[in-house]
């Protein structure tokens, strides 16, 4: 996880898991991209205001979808990991 300098209660969390994972247990005020759906949202990503917290299970998918959008000019998005872990340090 790469977040020690960033202000995680004030970013947005991404949560991409599934919509089925994502209705088991969340992060409170996260949203729900899927990971599969993340390319065709990127200028969703790029509206978003402050820094982006991703996170899903475990970190692997948060960071395939961090290094996609880093890679397509997003800066201030950030993989969080697992998303107990985003919860933990809200």
């Amino acid at each position: 996880m790469n977040t020690e300098n960033i202000d995680i209660k004030n970013a947005t969390i991404i949560d991409v898991r599934t919509p089925g994972e994502f209705v088991m247990g969340n992060v409170k005020g996260s949203k729900n991209i899927p990971l599969d759906e993340v390319s065709s949202r990127i200028e969703e990503f790029k509206s978003i205001e402050g820094n982006v917290v991703l996170c899903c299970a475990s970190g692997g998918r948060s960071g395939q979808a961090t290094i996609f959008l880093q890679q397509s000019g997003i800066s201030n998005v950030y993989n969080g990991g697992g998303w107990q872990t985003v919860e933990a340090l809200r």
